[in-house]
């Protein structure tokens, strides 16, 4: 597992949906660690074109085209993340950076 990586979760806490893709923001040594749990931000179909969202879609492993919710963050098991879909590439994990520091309101 590494940041950028996608995986479909089956019923995610609190989703109404069956199945959410999700994609691994955590920085990579949190990943290896023994820490159980990773943060990763949900894949929406639907997009408010805002700066905190990512476009992604099948150059990533998708069906269609989605989109990165930075906004929405959330903490998953590692457990939970096995259904691998695909990963993100340098270009987009550079979009997704500048995502996260909007979302996080960083400098």
């Amino acid at each position: 597992m590494k940041r950028g990586d996608l995986y479909r979760v089956h019923k995610p806490h609190g989703d109404p949906k069956s199945y959410r893709v999700f994609v691994v923001v955590s920085r990579q040594v949190l990943i290896e660690s023994r820490f159980s749990t990773v943060i990763c931000a949900p894949v929406f179909s639907t997009s408010e074109d805002l700066s905190t969202q990512v476009a992604i879609g099948p150059a990533e492993g998708l069906k269609h085209s989605s989109w990165i919710m930075c906004d929405n963050l959330v903490s998953l098991r590692k457990t939970d993340l096995t259904q691998y879909i695909g990963s993100l590439s340098r270009t987009k994990i550079a979009e997704l950076n500048a995502a996260l520091k909007m979302a996080l309101d960083l400098a």
